[in-house]
């Protein structure tokens, strides 16, 4: 029996086109609410039809309910689609298992069409209509009245009823989507926090994406019996960050490594704000680089070169009195990899040293004041990118850079970043507790590890000194820019509450030995997931 092969456009083929990659990263793919339709439609075409599909969409609704909260009166609150039809299941579940189950609808019953309409006549119970005196004695509430296929703002009695069950701050259960949470965007139209979102067969985007991402509160994902097969007609370019979409890139040791074959990283040092390059040379060395040096500012103050060196022990630094001592060192082509923003300072001689590192065609790292220092000149730097780079900007520093530059039309995170990556050749690391890493050939991936404890100064620097380690070692850009990311947010969560930034490098290690047996676990289940995929291919 043949395992099934995803087809994969030309631009994945770096690190995503061996089977045993592609079985690993098909649980962590992204659908669109267009691809999610699609997918739906090939799973009735393979022969699961859609009165079978929606009652095993509202089926896990009903288990989850029951598998994290005790008995208690709930109202199951449905409209006029298949998100209200997969209520109707929910609720006849409910009921079978004695459970108190009112149902309110947002339309006459006699407006319910196709699925919706033959899962609602199973329902035995009275059907109230759907207002906001509905919610009296309910104590848990599921939201099965709108999808992420929404594309206007919640109005009427569907708005004013989930107003009123959040401010008597009533346990909200959503199905697919809270409802006015935009599937693909995660912008919010009128929804409202919910205690848990169940979807079906995959994410979408919106349910990590900010406001998304906090409003879905605990998100699970429910198997509908979709097959994988489905993925040979709808094209995979948008992810959610895991190791198992980089891992096997990641740079190794081996018994012929050496310090030069794990490549030489350069931090451009700035003076007087010294933190910033240190802790990134640091995050370099941490992650892999078999050697990192400080080029180090000597044209505003000769103390640059001792503070840089006292605090600095397995990092080497190296003063640059004059601009082409910056240009000599990068002839070296044992460095392989170069940074530069972190506390360089904004203006002509940090856009000068930036070109300088571009040119020399070496992975570059642009952060921070590297990029602010292009704001009303975008188009030098973009057109100076010609070799790997990665960009990595907060929202302030990427409105000032791309400011007319990325189309206003591009509301939503996803679409700025790929708009940005395309623009300006690089991948962009765009930050954030949902960052999102993009590709100039559209791939993008979405980042859903960061605790909230990054929130502190200096974390940015830690995260481009990471980056700048992973590329040094020859790791491709997109992968190492995602696999940075992730590090990042896993040696923060490692640490817990208190963290400040210069605690991050430090807890690598215990990363990596944790991703170890991440990636252990995931070799185990591999043969079972190949079996999966072949007995799709075979259908």
């Amino acid at each position: 029996m043949k395992p099934l092969t995803i087809p994969q456009p030309s631009h994945w083929e770096s690190g995503f086109d061996s089977q045993r990659g592609q079985s690993d990263r098909l649980p962590h793919v992204l659908l669109s609410t267009a691809q999610m339709t699609e997918a739906d439609r090939l799973t009735i075409a393979y022969g699961i039809n859609a009165i079978t599909l929606m009652e095993n969409a509202g089926r896990p609704v009903a288990d989850a309910i029951m598998n994290r909260w005790s008995l208690r009166p709930i109202l199951v609150l449905c409209g006029p689609g298949n998100n209200g039809g997969d209520g109707f299941v929910a609720a006849r579940r409910l009921a079978e298992a004695n459970w108190p189950v009112r149902v309110a609808l947002l339309v006459p019953r006699d407006q319910l069409r196709g699925s919706a309409a033959h899962h609602a006549s199973l329902w035995n119970g009275p059907v109230e209509t759907l207002t906001p005196d509905a919610l009296n004695g309910a104590e848990l509430i599921v939201d099965a009245l709108f999808g992420a296929g929404l594309t206007r703002p919640l109005e009427g009695a569907a708005a004013e009823t989930l107003a009123a069950a959040a401010a008597r701050k009533l346990t909200i259960i959503a199905v697919d989507v809270p409802s006015g949470l935009m599937g693909d965007t995660g912008e919010n139209m009128g929804a409202v926090p919910c205690a848990l979102t169940l979807t079906c067969f995959r994410k979408k985007p919106g349910h990590l994406l900010q406001p998304g991402k906090s409003l879905c509160g605990e998100l699970v994902v429910a198997d509908i019996g979709t097959p994988a097969s489905v993925f040979i007609s709808i094209p995979l370019d948008t992810f959610e960050n895991h190791p198992a979409l980089w891992a096997d890139d990641l740079p190794l040791l081996n018994q012929h490594s050496n310090k030069y074959s794990r490549g030489h990283a350069l931090v451009w040092g700035g003076w007087p704000a010294t933190g910033a390059a240190r802790m990134a040379a640091l995050s370099a060395a941490r992650v892999g680089a078999g050697l990192t040096t400080v080029a180090v500012d000597m044209s505003q103050s000769y103390l640059a070169l001792s503070v840089y060196a006292a605090t600095l022990t397995s990092i080497m630094v190296k003063p640059i009195h004059r601009h082409q001592d910056l240009a000599i060192l990068l002839a070296d082509k044992r460095i392989t990899g170069l940074l530069i923003g972190p506390g360089a300072g904004v203006g002509p001689d940090t856009q000068a040293r930036v070109l300088t590192m571009l040119k020399s065609g070496q992975a570059t790292v642009l952060d921070a004041d590297a990029l602010t220092s292009f704001q009303h000149t975008p188009t030098d730097l973009f057109d100076a990118i010609t070799g790997p780079c990665v960009l990595t900007p907060h929202e302030g520093e990427f409105s000032r850079l791309f400011k007319g530059v990325v189309d206003s039309s591009c509301n939503d995170k996803l679409s700025r970043a790929r708009a940005a990556a395309k623009a300006s050749g690089a991948i962009v690391i765009l930050k954030g507790n949902d960052t999102v890493i993009a590709a100039p050939d559209g791939r993008a991936i979405i980042n859903a590890n960061a605790p909230s404890t990054l929130a502190t100064a200096g974390s940015g620097d830690v995260l481009a000194g990471i980056a700048l380690g992973l590329l040094t070692q020859g790791m491709e850009p997109f992968l190492a820019a995602a696999a940075a990311v992730w590090l990042h947010g896993a040696a923060a969560n490692n640490f817990g509450t208190g963290l400040i930034a210069e605690d991050l490098p430090y807890r690598l290690p215990a990363v990596f030995k944790q991703l170890a047996l991440l990636m252990k676990q995931t070799e185990r289940h591999f043969s079972e997931i190949e079996m999966t995929t072949e007995f799709s291919a075979s259908h």
